[in-house]
């Protein structure tokens, strides 16, 4: 592999803040929310229908800027990022692998990102990019970053739907990471099996990946 792209939601940063906040603004218990997260996922819906089952009608970005406002933003410091992640990007990068971060995240958290210093040579948002996974179009865009024939770009993510299934699509190797609610539920499930070309539980076993 030539490039290494990542996710990043569970996949290099834990999303227990992400949903805390949430918990905080609606009122309601972290666990009742966590059950409701881990409830859509098991049925294969995006996460944030979990959301819309404790408010209906919810206007999700409306939410959104209200929380801004109100001192409950987005914030990621070190502690939101996996054990692994430093050293496994940080090993990439010095075995000459360019190291790319894409996900379907806001503008707000790419400027968190960046602002932790991960060891990466490009992070991007889908927001920052205007398209999101699983679009065909946002994996074109990681091919133009990637600087990397596609069969020596590797996709990694914990998302079957979102990260695996559309980066084969384009053409990129995929690697199934077994890491938070989707990532341990599909982790065997029969298609995520037959069509990631790796599956693994630690960043780290991407650089055996890479090194082969």
């Amino acid at each position: 592999m030539e490039t290494v792209v990542f996710d990043v939601g569970e996949t290099l940063t834990r999303d227990d803040r992400y949903w805390a906040f949430w918990a905080h603004w609606l009122d309601i218990p972290r666990h009742t929310l966590s059950a409701l997260v881990g409830a859509v996922v098991a049925q294969g819906m995006d996460n944030s229908e979990a959301l819309r089952l404790i408010r209906p009608g919810i206007d999700i970005a409306a939410e959104y800027r209200a929380r801004a406002a109100a001192g409950y933003g987005e914030f990621l410091d070190e502690t939101d990022l996996y054990d692994d992640v430093r050293q496994a990007l940080g090993e990439l990068r010095g075995m000459g692998v360019r190291v790319v971060v894409a996900g379907n995240q806001t503008a707000r958290a790419g400027q968190l990102l960046r602002a932790l210093e991960i060891p990466a040579d490009l992070i991007v948002t889908s927001e920052e990019w205007g398209v999101a996974k699983p679009q065909a179009a946002f994996f074109e865009r990681v091919l133009d970053v990637a600087e990397a024939p596609t069969d020596r770009t590797l996709y990694v993510g914990d998302h079957p739907a979102n990260d695996v299934v559309p980066a084969k699509r384009a053409g990129l190797k995929a690697a199934h990471l077994r890491r938070g609610p989707w990532g341990y539920l599909w982790a065997t499930d029969p298609e995520v099996a037959a069509v990631a070309d790796w599956h693994v539980d630690s960043l780290l076993e991407i650089l055996d990946i890479v090194a082969r």
